[in-house]
């Protein structure tokens, strides 16, 4: 076995194409797109490179020259609080565990390198809406850029040594799920003070939605830490990136006495789409995304983010928001069903949130740690209070 960095377009090619021949007799696996990938390993289009970070690919390939798997590895100095932790992602591989170790082996000796005591997997080069964990449960169509595997890397994982970090899952319910009497008694309670109004995006005043959905944002994660604050700029650059796919109804803003209190950012799901491109965005698949955008909408809701201002958390702001919003999307569009992004099992609030609505959890992830001292006990990911 050897490996071989990717640092030109052969390799490129090589690293994106693997994934076809692996899944191409399962029949869930969907094509990301290559674009999305490559962007992540761009040094002009992630901002990580500038900030210090460093990411290297390998493919794997055996005896007969045949390509077996691939890896990623990355030091992004935001990472945990500038902690010596590393990362691996964009795995794949053969089931074969000396394949598998051989890739794990490759990334912890250039993390070492780096300086790095730990590393975490699969993990992205970037933000965690993107490109994180290992699928350990609900083995179907995934999301748009969310990672989907095999089973059997479960074990190629735990073998090796990496030991669970933190759970990530996901809820989905029925557009028209009717919810319980007690979120309508809430939402009612706030639906009769007339100093609240809730009201879907219009993008002919998308700059003035952008600047809410900041305050909001930095407002409800100031209490989280970790430097989660999103600029102005960060905020259009979020939006301009979505608008081509946005659909202003179902995404809802909460103000009381005109000020910006609580957001519920949603997308249809992408990945019904681009499931038809083949991993390609050129101007003929763009066409192409289009007609099915046009023609064949996606049925699939998907949550992005959720805020609320810390001093209307817990007061029935959340359930005005979505009862109101759920009225929109089950009369006026053709959506049947919502699935939230990942939720970590260290945000208990929230996923209490989803179980609220009646959602079901749907599928399951995991991020994964490893300590390069493996002496040393992997700690649960610290509870959000």
């Amino acid at each position: 076995m050897y490996t071989v960095e990717v640092k030109n377009n052969k390799t490129r090619k090589q690293f994106l194409d693997f994934p076809v021949k692996l899944y191409q007799d399962d029949k869930n696996w969907i094509q990301p797109l290559n674009q999305d990938i490559e962007k992540v390993f761009d040094l002009e289009k992630n901002k990580l490179f500038k900030r210090g970070g460093k990411a290297i690919r390998w493919n794997l390939f055996n005896a007969n020259n045949e390509m077996i798997g691939r890896i990623a590895a990355f030091v992004n100095p935001k990472y945990e609080g500038k902690a010596a932790v590393g990362g691996i992602g964009f795995f794949e591989c053969i089931n074969d565990q000396t394949a598998a170790n051989y890739l794990f082996d490759q990334a912890k000796e250039w993390l070492k390198q780096h300086n790095m005591e730990t590393m975490d997997g699969p993990i992205n080069f970037g933000e965690r809406d993107q490109w994180w964990g290992l699928l350990i449960e609900g083995f179907y169509e995934p999301l748009y850029n969310m990672n989907y595997n095999f089973p059997y890397y479960i074990d190629l994982f735990e073998k090796y040594g990496f030991k669970t970090y933190f759970n990530q899952e996901c809820f989905s319910v029925a557009i028209n799920h009717q919810l319980t009497p007690k979120l309508h008694e809430r939402h009612e309670h706030i639906a009769q003070d007339k100093n609240f109004r809730a009201e879907y995006l219009n993008l002919k005043n998308l700059d003035k939605y952008v600047a809410d959905f900041v305050s909001i944002y930095n407002k409800a994660w100031a209490s989280h830490g970790g430097g989660k604050d999103i600029s102005l700029s960060q905020g259009k650059l979020i939006f301009k990136t979505m608008k081509p796919v946005i659909d202003p109804k179902i995404v809802w803003f909460v103000y009381y006495k005109d000020e910006p209190v609580a957001f519920w950012l949603n997308l249809p799901d992408l990945n019904q789409y681009f499931k038809h491109l083949n991993g390609k965005f050129d101007i003929f698949h763009k066409l192409k995304f289009m007609w099915h955008k046009t023609f064949n909408k996606s049925k699939r809701i998907i949550g992005i983010a959720f805020g609320v201002v810390p001093e209307w958390q817990g007061k029935g702001v959340d359930n005005y928001m979505m009862i109101e919003g759920q009225k929109i999307m089950d009369k006026e569009l053709s959506y049947t069903d919502y699935e939230m992004q990942w939720i970590g099992d260290f945000n208990p609030k929230m996923i209490n949130v989803a179980k609220s609505l009646g959602a079901d959890l749907s599928r399951k992830l995991r991020t994964y740690r490893y300590h390069f001292d493996t002496s040393k006990p992997v700690e649960l990911h610290k509870i959000l209070k």
